[in-house]
């Protein structure tokens, strides 16, 4: 295992009630690698964290974080890693300057150069201008940032993000993405993201791994995953629709009918080797004209739903319903 990478076998969480959190999942992330944890609330992407990052001891299985055991290696793995969970420990009495001049020192960051390190990390993250504001006067966004700056303080080998753009602005989320690129392919430092938007694993992860009630329900590069679940689709909208059927004979060249979009005609590509290209040029050397046409690939969103029954966006609101409803038995009793 490279000395930066993430190993696990089995690795299992159960909590009181015999609530099973995390089920045995098995793990593999390679030095330098973003990777990507995607999962509902409730799936089990926080449990993992906190058990990789010391923070929760595993009810069974094991787990190496940098070549550590998280076991019996806890101090180890602790001084090799950085981490930005969704519990930040701020003070909201102290200032964001002078949360980095606590932690340059927690980290034994040498005397002379405990400023110089503050100050490029509050601006890396944006936050030169509010670094003599008391926390307490920072919005939720500029908490998680000032929250990323301060697990980077001792040039972590690995970082840990748990849902780290939460509560950002699109600005603020983008600049985040960036630094956490650059940290991967810079640096080489190992990233573990857990996140809700599927946008931002897309965009950003190496690999992905999707987390579902305990259990990794699917794995792979973002594309390996959309290779996974389905082909592309190819949506028209003749100019003229008397030649919807002759539009139709030209599309089913290159795949079968689907279901389209009002007034249109789709259909699902017979394979990669089909380019959009292809299909305009088909039905040029037919003569017919086109109001609409649109090419959709299969997206993170069909993977999702596809391994999970799911939208991310559904699952939270059952999880809302659900918290709803025991909140009104609690009031009953």
């Amino acid at each position: 295992m490279a000395s930066n990478g993430i190993e696990a076998h089995e690795l299992t969480r159960e909590f009181k009630g015999g609530v099973l959190a995390v089920a045995g999942i098995d793990l593999h992330v390679a030095e330098g690698e973003i990777y990507g944890f995607l999962g509902p609330n409730g799936a089990g992407k926080s449990t993992t964290v906190h058990m990789l990052t010391t923070l929760l001891p595993p009810t069974s299985g094991r787990a190496t974080v940098a070549g550590f055991d998280i076991v019996r290696q806890g101090p180890a793995v602790r001084r090799a890693i950085g981490a930005a969970l969704q519990e930040a420990a701020l003070d909201p009495i102290l200032t964001g300057r002078e949360h980095m001049r606590l932690q340059t020192a927690l980290h034994a960051v040498p005397r002379e150069q405990r400023r110089s390190r503050g100050d490029e990390l509050l601006e890396r993250v944006g936050l030169t201008a509010a670094a003599d504001r008391k926390v307490r006067t920072y919005s939720g966004g500029m908490k998680r940032r000032l929250d990323l700056a301060l697990a980077l303080v001792h040039r972590p080998r690995l970082l840990f993000l748990d849902e780290p753009t939460t509560g950002l602005d699109p600005q603020s989320r983008s600049a985040l993405w960036q630094e956490v690129a650059r940290l991967a392919k810079e640096d080489g430092v190992t990233v573990f993201l857990t996140t809700q938007y599927l946008e931002e694993a897309d965009v950003l992860c190496d690999r992905v791994g999707i987390i579902d009630r305990g259990k990794i329900v699917a794995e792979g590069t973002p594309n390996e995953l959309k290779g996974t679940i389905g082909r592309s689709t190819v949506d028209v909208v003749p100019a003229d629709h008397e030649q919807r059927d002759r539009v139709a004979d030209v599309l089913m060249q290159f795949g079968e009918l689907t279901q389209a979009s009002p007034h249109g005609i789709a259909v699902l590509l017979a394979g990669d080797e089909y380019a959009l290209a292809d299909v305009i040029r088909a039905l040029d050397a037919e003569g017919l004209h086109v109001e609409h046409l649109q090419l959709h690939a299969p997206s993170l969103d069909d993977v999702f739903l596809a391994k999970t029954g799911r939208t991310l966006e559904g699952a939270e609101k059952e999880q809302e319903a659900e918290q709803e409803q025991k909140q009104k038995a609690e009031l009953v009793k």
